[in-house]
């Protein structure tokens, strides 16, 4: 099998990275009938794909990316838009995966391509209805803390005999878990002690905790102060293209909750694809000076 993937890998270099968008592209699609289902409670297998006129959506119409831009952002059965974001989940997903193929050996990509497949539709489904359901955090972690012991790659544990491997990984994954989860869930206490109301919701502890299962705990430190980062840019964007457009600051609606779940899925991305070199090498740094 080895030899048979290096051979195709050596005659044909773009079939597997192309093979890996396909393929994210077709998760993406599946992606955006959870964003759409997962919040409301309902299957997300059956019944199969439908218009929001009622209308069964044919295959050819389904495919991921070519049938939303074949069909201009409209529905072929009743003209209605179709919402842009299906198209940005499919191109998320499918770069998300080519990413992971690229960066990573087989086993360790694959356990990225159903982490940042988790991130991406965490992100849509906060950003539309301000909640992380347990079955996608939940689940997450759970899938998480399995792969870590199942894969120890995934915690760059390849040096002695798998069985050692396994435990040290799926330890990390553990420590991940619970270090991500309660330091959320202690900001989350300060902050609602400070301000006098609920700060944070127990979806984006839950969340953060799942993060940490995959990136183990450094990840999960870099996720929570990174999200908070992404956030001051989302915001100081957000004023400026605000004061441009000449709608002040009301419209923004400083004040009002803000989800921080999308911000916490940027960061661990952005930790999981690369910059998880960056924070090892910065927690040596501290080791030695300490």
């Amino acid at each position: 099998m080895t030899s048979q993937f290096l051979e195709i890998s050596t005659a044909w270099p773009w079939f597997f990275p192309s093979a890996a968008f396909v393929l994210g592209a077709c998760i993406g699609s599946f992606l955006n009938v959870v964003i759409s289902r997962l919040p409301a409670g309902t299957s997300v297998v059956f019944p199969g794909s439908r218009c929001e006129c009622g209308a069964a959506v044919p295959w050819r119409h389904n495919l991921p990316v070519v049938s939303w831009l074949w069909l201009r952002g409209r529905a072929r059965c009743c003209g209605r838009r179709i919402s842009a974001r299906h198209l940005a989940v499919e191109v998320l997903t499918a770069a998300a995966f080519l990413a992971c193929w690229l960066v990573f050996p087989p086993a360790k990509a694959a356990c990225g391509m159903v982490f940042l497949s988790a991130l991406v539709a965490a992100t849509f489904i906060d950003l539309e209805h301000m909640v992380i359901p347990d079955s996608l955090t939940l689940g997450l972690g759970v899938a998480g803390v399995g792969l870590s012991f199942l894969v120890p790659a995934l915690h760059e544990q390849r040096g002695g005999s798998y069985a050692l491997d396994s435990i040290l990984s799926g330890g990390a994954g553990i420590v991940g878990l619970l270090i991500g989860s309660g330091l959320v869930l202690w900001i989350a206490l300060l902050a609602e002690a400070a301000l006098k109301k609920e700060a944070m919701g127990f979806g984006d502890i839950k969340f953060a905790g799942a993060i940490g299962a995959f990136t183990g705990w450094p990840g999960a430190v870099f996720a929570v102060f990174g999200g908070a980062v992404v956030g001051c840019v989302w915001i100081a964007l957000a004023l400026v293209w605000n004061r441009l457009a000449g709608r002040g600051t009301k419209s923004l609606g400083l004040g009002a909750r803000v989800p921080f779940g999308p911000m916490l899925a940027v960061a661990a991305a952005i930790y999981f694809l690369g910059g998880e070199t960056w924070v090892a090498a910065y927690i040596d740094r501290l080791a030695v000076m300490f």
